[in-house]
């Protein structure tokens, strides 16, 4: 695969992205660079995607760079020529992928940028400041008929008006607002920045002055009358931990005081010096958290309990905790863990950008796309016949069983995007095909103009997208290169890549005739360790005295048998397996199991060995290596005088060990994860800094470099010698990946001829 790899960055950099341009007419005639079997290849294309991988090279348009690309594109093009000529661009999947690329590849082109730049800049401006607002909410859906919305305009209004004149916002709010909330929170909204409410809600928020009532403003909800209260500076974000009493809205009143005297009883606690985990631990109600010490993530304005969050952004220094406080939730302690400001514009910028194309501002981009749409493909509507189409509207318009009407007023124009012309049957087609998502409360006719809009809408996008190759050569440029990409991919895999790695004859026979470069330099079989002090190291000696060391991040509970068997039980099979898979893990394990038999249980002498081969049996029936498993017998044991455990001396216990010191720095490393490295195996000098200034001969090496001590166990020399065909498996690929895409070119060279127009060539050396 590692060829894969390294072609698919090859294959990259022909799909690489650049600002979008405009194309130049299709009129224009760039010289030729090339033919490939009597296609050719225009400078205009070379020289595009020669610039976007080469243009800010040190060597760019020197006679060595351009040649050396110029193969490279040859051999693309190859490719894609033969993957044509297999009819590879006419199949479903292809077409299925490609336009999969493209609707990604048209997604830049199809935003107004710098209105997304602006709206991004706007947001971050906001972030600076919080508002503190009530509304008033007139419901009335974004397909309403005109007579409801006007009617919900005009009460909003009135209410305006009586709150502008002195009546109580508030008292209105309950009384009015068919937000659900107000009844309880008289309107009030708290605190809220940039993002946190729909665009055109938000909008108004920070336009109006503190203490003044905004204009009626429409949103998807309907219409709002805002009243600034309040305006701050932004708070930053917080981190907090809290311990939860939990209480339910409507419980009986013993229970939320049991509650509230619980929470007060922990905060006493907290004051007296108790400790806070150790009390979120046991008390606190929030299973997600308490374990944590009851820590959250960072939260900012708007984003918690409006009581919550005041009394975490009260709090003024680390390590300070509030008194209990109660919320829908439950009573609170808020311990203040960590503050910081609004980030920068730069560090927020990007995820700006993404929340701004994802939030309601998005339809002020799409808006004015679609009127850029408009102007740019000479939009013209025949508002005679978008009134005959909605005249043909019913019922079922609404009820989503919509069908296609014969009329003769069907036929008529209703609107032109440039040269293209769309008739009333073609909008009464796409209203069949959509019938089910055109269910309205709206009445027919108002459900047939929203549609409309609708349609018209998503008409002027694909007609962009249909036009994109014609206006910006960039995008024109992607989709090829997309799709001779896709063309090529397959290809490649046909002929080079899984052909390589499944060749197992062709493999061999490459490397009995290619031996002499796969070879190993003289090596050092080695165990380096790199410790920290003198005290670690002489602690590390003792330690390899031993031949095997205790892997000890793995344990075992011991299978216990029935008295005087040797037969291993459902459970006893499913814990050998998983024993079994640990010894399998690391080639290095070494698995000793100490099998036992009781003095009371039968005279048979054998049953603990019995027991250690049924053991054995079934771990390699989980294809344990039976080289690494120890079997210790311990026979007739007598339990200690007292001890009722029946099955004490009635059971096999499990260690596993490992013949590898590398298992040794879980050990040292508990406190300290920089204590002891290991590293261990057959190395040549280049490979580790340890092995450099040594002699290159069996020994112990001691040496001290920046506050480290290394030591260096060297156990053999091996010579120099070829590597054998399973050590080089990995490069033998490769190059055998290499030497059949080379052979295939040469193939493909021969049945498509290639003829560099060496004048146009040498015109674009500039060095």
């Amino acid at each position: 695969m590692c060829r894969i790899l390294s072609y698919s960055i090859v294959l990259l950099s022909f799909l690489v992205s650049c600002k979008p341009s405009k194309t130049t007419s299709s009129k224009d005639a760039s010289p030729i660079i090339e033919t490939i079997g009597g296609r050719n290849v225009s400078v205009s294309e070379f020289t595009y995607v020669y610039n976007k991988n080469n243009a800010k090279a040190p060597d760019a348009y020197s006679a060595k760079s351009l040649k050396e690309y110029l193969d490279l594109y040859t051999n693309f093009r190859l490719k894609v020529r033969e993957a044509e000529e297999l009819g590879l661009d006419t199949t479903e999947s292809f077409k299925k992928e490609l336009e999969g690329y493209k609707k990604q590849l048209a997604q830049p082109y199809l935003t107004e940028k710098g209105v997304t730049e602006q709206l991004t800049k706007e947001a971050y401006e906001r972030m600076k400041e919080e508002v503190n607002a009530s509304h008033i909410l007139i419901n009335v859906t974004p397909e309403a008929d005109p007579k409801d919305t006007l009617a919900a305009y005009n009460k909003i209004s009135g209410l305006r008006q009586r709150a502008v004149s002195g009546e109580s916002f508030e008292k209105l709010a309950v009384e009015f607002s068919e937000d659900p909330s107000a009844k309880t929170n008289k309107g009030s909204l708290g605190y809220f920045t940039a993002l946190q409410m729909v665009y055109p809600f938000e909008d108004a928020a920070f336009k109006t002055k503190k203490g003044d009532i905004s204009k009626p403003v429409r949103t998807r909800f309907g219409y709002h009358i805002i009243k600034v209260n309040e305006r701050r500076p932004s708070q930053g974000q917080i981190r907090v931990a809290h311990i939860m009493v939990r209480t339910t809205p409507g419980s009986p009143a013993e229970d939320s005081l049991a509650a509230k005297q619980k929470s007060e009883e922990i905060y006493n606690r907290l004051k007296k010096g108790e400790e806070w985990n150790t009390l979120s631990e046991q008390f606190s109600d929030d299973a997600n958290s308490k374990s944590k010490g009851g820590e959250l993530p960072w939260f900012s304005t708007g984003r918690m309990i409006p009581n919550f969050e005041d009394a975490a952004f009260a709090l003024k220094n680390v390590g300070d905790y509030s008194q209990p406080i109660n919320t829908p939730y439950g009573w609170h302690i808020i311990k203040l863990l960590e503050k910081k400001p609004l980030e920068s514009f730069a560090d927020l910028e990007p995820t700006l950008k993404t929340k701004v194309s994802k939030d309601s501002r998005s339809e002020l981009n799409r808006s004015i796309l679609l009127q850029r749409l408009k102007k740019e493909n000479q939009f013209v509507e025949n508002p005679q016949t978008i009134n005959n189409a909605v005249s043909l509207a019913d019922s079922s318009l609404v009820k989503g069983t919509w069908e296609k009407k014969a009329d003769e007023k069907a036929n008529g124009l209703l609107f032109t995007i440039g040269t293209k012309r769309y008739l009333v049957n073609d909008f009464f087609t796409y209203l069949s095909n959509n019938r089910s998502s055109l269910k309205s409360t709206a009445s027919p006719s108002q459900a047939m103009r929203n549609a409309y809009k609708k349609y018209v809408d998503e008409e002027l996008i694909k007609y962009e997208e249909s036009h994109l190759e014609q206006k910006y050569v960039d995008y024109k440029m992607l989709v090829k290169e997309y799709r001779d990409g896709i063309l090529l991919f397959q290809l490649m895999d046909e002929k080079v890549w899984s052909k390589a790695i499944s060749d197992t004859t062709g493999l061999r026979n490459y490397y009995d005739k290619n031996k002499e470069k796969y070879r190993w330099d003289t090596r050092a079989n080695a165990k380096i360790f790199s410790v920290s002090n003198e005290t670690t190291l002489e602690r590390l000696k003792k330690e390899l005295k031993n031949e095997r060391f205790p892997v000890k991040n793995k344990s075992y509970e011991p299978i216990t048998f029935e008295s005087g068997k040797s037969t291993l039980s459902e459970e006893n099979i499913a814990s050998l397996k998983r024993i079994a898979n640990d010894l399998n893990r690391e080639k290095s394990n070494i698995l000793e199991v100490t099998v036992k038999s009781d003095a009371k249980e039968s005279k048979n002498a054998g049953l603990a060995a019995a027991r250690g081969k049924a053991i054995r049996s079934q771990l390699i029936a989980n294809k344990a290596d039976s080289t690494r498993i120890i079997i210790k017998e311990q026979n007739k044991l007598v339990a200690p005088k007292g001890n009722k455990d029946a099955t004490l001396n009635k059971k096999a216990e499990f260690a596993l060990f490992s013949k590898s010191p590398k298992v040794l720095e879980a050990d040292f490393n508990q406190e300290n994860a920089l204590t002891l490295q290991v590293n261990e195996g057959v190395f040549q000098k280049a490979d580790n800094e340890n092995l450099a200034n040594v002699d290159w001969k069996p020994g112990e090496y001691t040496s001290k470099k920046n506050d480290r001590i290394s030591y260096v166990l060297i156990s053999k020399i091996e010579e120099p010698r070829a590597k054998t065909f399973e050590e080089a498996r990995g490069l033998i690929i490769s190059d055998y990946q290499n030497y059949l895409e080379q052979e295939w070119i040469s193939a493909l060279k021969a049945k498509y001829p290639v003829a560099v127009n060496e004048a146009e060539f040498q015109k674009l050396i500039k060095k």
